[in-house]
């Protein structure tokens, strides 16, 4: 053991990004068949004999031709599906991506040391912010553990974009910009960027070599909220970041073309480590309903939110905490991961500072004072107008439900992930009365560059057992053996998905190469069955799993009749985020959240009463 200890402290961040395995392309006989069966629960006999017809053509025809040109494809690539996928899902998206992509979420600090206080912001933000930097630090000098699935290295690259990272918008197609360094690669941006009443500050946290201790941190904000509360609001650039992208980027290339200025400005931004929000709404939190702040993190000011950051910090006026970040350079694991180092640290100091309130002589924060005309000004108002405009249609709720989690259900021998998923069936059968094609994120970061899979929790196994459950002539002994079937299918579509072996990711790469090539689309992707299952980003049903830590992150649905669902498990909570959009008469964010808990007290139940 002791030998094991002093190789891993020996252990760099990125030091197997080099030997990491390749992604691999799964046999196209094996992904068609997967396939098949995952559409079943959503057609009639007649029309799966029709889709089992279109598969085989596909699978002997112009399927074959497609698999062939991937496979070439994978062969000179370590990763035949990145920079595909960071397009299809990301940079080409011409929606608002601030509201319709990113991932926010509320930080757990209120249920230890810092409950909702006026009159806290600033000082508990300077401690928060310097937890950030030390883990900044850290990565410099590749010393965060490289996180492992059991024995297996995982990819560790998505944490190179957590500091120093921003999406930056164009006509067509977006791009990244990734500005973090380690020591040994050299330089890297130093900065933060502070944004408050519609104004843009920006200071450097390494003063004379040193980095900036908490009451350094805290002096400078001091400064920052001092003049915008005592002063006229600024023009809230920011907000043109929650434009459609086409909108933000034209008129960022206006704003660059009126003052040269204003491009130094906004690449300092995007260089920035990250950005902090000091806002000044004060959100009702507790433990059990953290509605408000998960709310206002996603949908707050967006005079003070930059959209296209990896990293937004958010502090609320009453000392809580949310989170704002592009999704299309990382996954919400490299958050969760970031925010769990913090509340580590936070535990372990008592959420205080121990260390010198010695404050040296800095240069105050520089404020970035955009030159802008009434053309600027009124695509400010414009997108505020629209955001606010589509914001309000968001239902969203945050709660916790608290008679078991992961202990019971462990002792129960369950998995508790897909106990969740298979609850999360149960309540959209009951609710809506017919299954609903989901999407759960499944993990592939064993392999070079990898982010994610597709796992779809809608099979024949979870309907049969939705229907059982719902059948009051069945038995709990036969409801109890049909859950048991869904769940190990569940298990085993997660353990394929994490080794490279899901079907969604590989159908949409085919679908790509059909593109590139100029030919028609194949027939399997016209479908009705295709879309029908949540093909093309039709899921009905956006989940995920955001760890089995205290921090519970989310987006919003994939499709407008559709809900987001995503939840964090703990040894005795079970944390969900649920949302949905008012203007659909049919979901209900509320109603299918509290469902969902009604459904894992049932389970439990069955599990007791079949032994009976």
């Amino acid at each position: 053991m002791e030998k094991q200890v002093m190789a891993s402290s020996e252990e760099r961040t990125f030091q197997y990004q080099d030997s990491l395995p390749s992604l691999p392309v799964p046999p196209l006989e094996e992904s068609l068949s997967k396939y098949l069966d995952s559409v079943k629960p959503f057609l009639n006999q007649e029309e799966y004999k029709r889709t089992e017809d279109i598969v085989k053509k596909f699978e002997n025809g112009i399927g074959k031709e497609l698999h062939q040109k991937l496979l070439e494809r994978a062969k000179t690539r370590r990763n035949w599906l990145e920079d595909w996928w960071l397009n299809v899902a990301y940079l080409d998206l011409r929606i608002s991506t601030q509201i319709y992509c990113n991932m926010g979420g509320a930080a757990p600090f209120i249920e230890h040391y810092w409950p909702p206080k006026e009159g806290t912001q600033i000082e508990r933000a300077c401690l928060d912010i310097w937890y950030n930097l030390k883990l900044w630090e850290l990565l410099r000098i590749e010393k965060m553990p490289v996180e492992r699935a059991g024995n297996a290295v995982l990819d560790m690259n998505q944490f190179r974009m957590l500091f120093c990272t921003c999406r930056i918008p164009g006509v067509n197609r977006d791009s990244i910009g990734s500005y973090f360094k380690t020591e040994t690669e050299g330089e890297c941006p130093t900065h933060l960027i502070v944004l408050c009443r519609g104004r843009v500050f920006s200071f450097d946290t390494i003063h004379e070599g040193n980095m900036m201790t908490p009451p350094e941190i805290f002096r400078q904000l001091a400064y920052i909220q001092k003049i915008c509360h005592s002063e006229p609001d600024g023009p809230g650039v920011a907000a043109l970041t929650s434009s459609e992208r086409t909108v933000w980027a034209k008129l960022r290339e206006y704003l660059i073309d009126l003052d040269p200025k204003n491009l130094a400005f906004l690449e300092k931004i995007q260089k920035s480590l990250f950005v902090v929000s000091l806002d000044d709404a004060s959100p009702h939190a507790t433990p059990e309903d953290y509605t408000e702040v998960t709310k206002l993190g996603l949908t707050g000011d967006p005079t003070i939110r930059w959209g296209d950051k990896s990293y937004n910090a958010i502090v609320f006026s009453n000392g809580t905490f949310s989170l704002l970040s592009d999704h299309s350079a990382l996954d919400g694991m490299a958050l969760i991961s970031m925010f769990n180092y913090v509340e580590k640290k936070m535990l372990e100091s008592e959420a205080k500072w121990k260390g010198s309130d010695k404050v040296r002589d800095l240069p105050w924060p520089e404020e970035l004072v955009f030159t802008v005309d009434q053309k600027v000004l009124s695509g400010i108002r414009h997108a505020k107008e629209l955001y606010y405009n589509k914001v309000s249609d968001l239902q969203l709720v945050n709660y916790a439900f608290t008679s078991f989690g992961k202990a019971l259900i462990k002792k129960k021998e369950l998995h508790p992930d897909t106990f969740v998923q298979l609850a999360l069936q149960l309540a959209y059968y009951k609710n809506h009365g017919r299954p609903g094609c989901c999407y759960e994120t499944a993990m592939t970061r064993r392999f070079y560059h990898g982010r994610t899979d597709t796992m779809r929790p809608c099979t024949v196994e979870a309907v049969n057992w939705c229907k059982s459950m719902l059948d009051p002539s069945d038995s709990n002994y036969q409801r109890l053996q049909l859950m048991h079937k869904a769940f190990a299918k569940h298990n085993k579509m997660r353990k394929e998905c994490e080794n490279g072996k899901g079907f969604d990711r590989h159908l949409l790469g085919l679908q790509i190469i059909a593109q590139e090539q100029g030919l028609p689309v194949p027939e399997l992707y016209l479908d009705k069955a295709f879309t029908a299952s949540g093909g093309g980003g039709n899921f009905v049903l956006s989940t995920s799993l955001t760890g089995y830590y205290r921090f519970n992150g989310c987006a919003l649905p994939m499709v407008h009749h559709g809900y987001g669902f995503f939840y964090n498990i703990r040894d005795n909570r079970i944390l969900a985020v649920c949302s949905s959009w008012n203007s659909c008469p049919e979901t209900d964010a509320e109603v299918l959240c509290r469902t969902v808990f009604q459904c894992f007290q049932d389970m439990l139940q069955l599990t007791v009463a079949a032994h009976l």
